[in-house]
């Protein structure tokens, strides 16, 4: 059996057709097991990195996502070998921080509700249901004089920000904002600086502030929504108290995979809160060391003065100019933010596995994708919670619309005598599924024997043979080896192996029947 890289040498027509396809819009790439999905999804990220000037690194790059770790694991060599290394990889969980512990949702029917894009949208309301001025007006001391703040004022400083800015990020620029207009009315000779000092040391005005537009942890947000019932129902509205009764939960952190897409656009809403802090401690931090650089200059001025130096004196006086400032404070030099390097934007999202994102789901790649471009890799017949719609109706719902698609139809992995096997599970799956045609025979019947004789199966083979690697299926019991692996049937998908052995059958889908050279039961 040929692995990924040996197959990377042998694209056929019509794979070659798909990888050179423009990147704009959507490209659907529907193919069955062994069809060559994935060499062809890897190919045409090589290829579009080099020849779309759009998809350049500094545009944006691209992001390929995958189903699990062994699968990204099984591709990390490849992209190199193409000549492309800037690409990021990752899978839906890494998108979020807290997809390394996060469970399985146990309630199919909590997950039915957390897998819609609807309740991801209801992260909008949650998010505004703090984003309200001042209703009423009031009186700012400051140590000179009162000042009016009128609920206009309030309603000006929440206009300032651009729309889109995330919410703790606009908070600075909102109190900013206010600082000026209260600093404008204010109608002593007191300096700017020192009425802007007495103002944040106003407690009365930092409290008022911080309830009307507070910083907001995406986690509490979201766990809000699962614990506050009427939080829940002013958000989302179209839940039925039942629904709502069923999201509720006593540990609103206990995070599932459900939770994720939930808190993903959370915090795409939000900002991070500890960013702002940041951001706010590095621009008092630039603002000190102006301060003393000003003091420095000063004193420098006095002393050529003193000493009658009139060159001196201009020379050092020329400090006291913006330019001068940019050059004394390197602003580069004060801690800053590291990036998040899967926020994007991104110039393209390829997608393996396509068929077992959930609406939900769809949002987190929407959100790290403003131009649509993707190339989304999937068999509907592998979904695991079923696909009887077309790739359009799923892809239109979920906020895509310049959606094209391409077919791969031959099978060029699997002996036919396993597709044979696997053929009536597919239509039994999906009747208008696209089966892939075998081009190949394997000269081995596929073969059903009891569990008893799982050792000696795979003995025989590692005796037979030199090179190689196996995999058991569906045995939670089963310790792997070096040249054998036991996985989960989700853990398998997209991945290849020499022989296959599937234990209790019935239980897993047709795509574990299509992985093995030799299939035993």
């Amino acid at each position: 059996e040929m692995c990924i890289r040996d197959r990377l040498g042998t694209i056929q027509a019509d794979q070659d057709a798909i990888i050179r396809a423009g990147s704009r819009g959507a490209l659907v790439v529907d193919g069955g097991p062994g069809t060559g999905k994935t060499v062809v999804a890897l190919h045409r990220s090589a290829y579009l990195l080099y020849s779309d000037p759009r998809l350049g690194h500094r545009r944006g790059g691209l992001l390929f996502v995958g189903p699990h770790q062994p699968y990204l694991a099984y591709v990390a060599d490849v992209l190199p070998s193409l000549g492309e290394e800037g690409v990021q990889t990752c899978t839906l969980r890494e998108l979020v921080a807290e997809g390394a512990t996060a469970g399985i949702e146990a309630d199919p029917e909590v997950a039915r509700l957390k897998s819609s894009a609807g309740l991801v949208e209801a992260i909008e309301p949650a998010v505004r249901f703090y984003e309200k001025p001042a209703a009423q007006g009031m009186t700012v001391q400051t140590h000179w004089s009162d000042i009016w703040l009128s609920p206009g004022d309030w309603a000006e400083a929440f206009d300032a920000p651009e729309p889109g800015t995330p919410h703790n990020d606009a908070r600075g620029q909102i109190w900013d904002e206010l600082l000026a207009i209260l600093i404008d009315k204010h109608d002593s000779d007191a300096p700017a600086g020192l009425v802007r000092r007495s103002l944040l040391q106003n407690r009365e005005l930092v409290t008022t502030f911080s309830r009307a537009w507070p910083l907001i942890e995406a986690a509490d947000l979201v766990g809000d929504l699962w614990s506050v019932p009427a939080y829940l129902r002013l958000c989302a509205p179209w839940l039925s108290p039942e629904e709502v009764r069923k999201l509720q939960r006593a540990e609103p952190r206990a995070w599932t995979e459900s939770d994720l897409p939930l808190l993903d656009a959370a915090r795409f809403r939000l900002g991070d809160p500890e960013a702002s802090r940041r951001e706010r401690r590095r621009v008092a931090a630039i603002a000190a060391e102006r301060e003393q650089m000003a003091r420095v200059v000063d004193d420098l001025i006095d002393a050529a003065r003193a000493d009658g130096d009139e060159y001196g004196t201009g020379l050092v006086t020329m400090l006291r100019g913006e330019d001068f400032h940019d050059v004394l404070v390197d602003e580069d030099a004060l801690p800053a933010a590291d990036p998040d390097r899967l926020a994007g934007p991104f110039a393209h999202i390829v997608v393996d596995e396509a068929q077992e994102l959930t609406d939900a789901q769809w949002q987190m790649l929407l959100l790290r994708c403003p131009s649509r471009s993707f190339t989304i890799v999937g068999d509907r017949a592998q979904a695991r919670h079923g696909f009887t719609e077309s790739w359009q109706e799923r892809l239109e719902r979920v906020g895509l619309d310049q959606i094209g698609l391409a077919t791969l139809s031959i099978n060029y992995r699997t002996p036919e005598e396993v597709m044979a096997e696997a053929e009536p599970v597919i239509r039994a799956v999906l009747p208008d599924a696209n089966v892939p045609v075998s081009i190949r025979s394997g000269g081995l019947p596929v073969v059903h024997g009891p569990v008893a004789e799982l050792g000696s199966i795979l003995d025989a083979w590692q005796a037979g043979h030199a090179e190689g690697i196996a995999c058991v299926i569906g045995d939670s019991t089963f310790a792997g080896t070096s040249r054998i692996q036991s996985l989960t049937p989700e853990l398998a998908k997209g991945l290849e192996f020499d022989l296959v052995v599937l234990i209790d059958p019935e239980t897993v889908s047709y795509t574990h029947l299509t992985l093995p050279t030799i299939l035993r039961v």
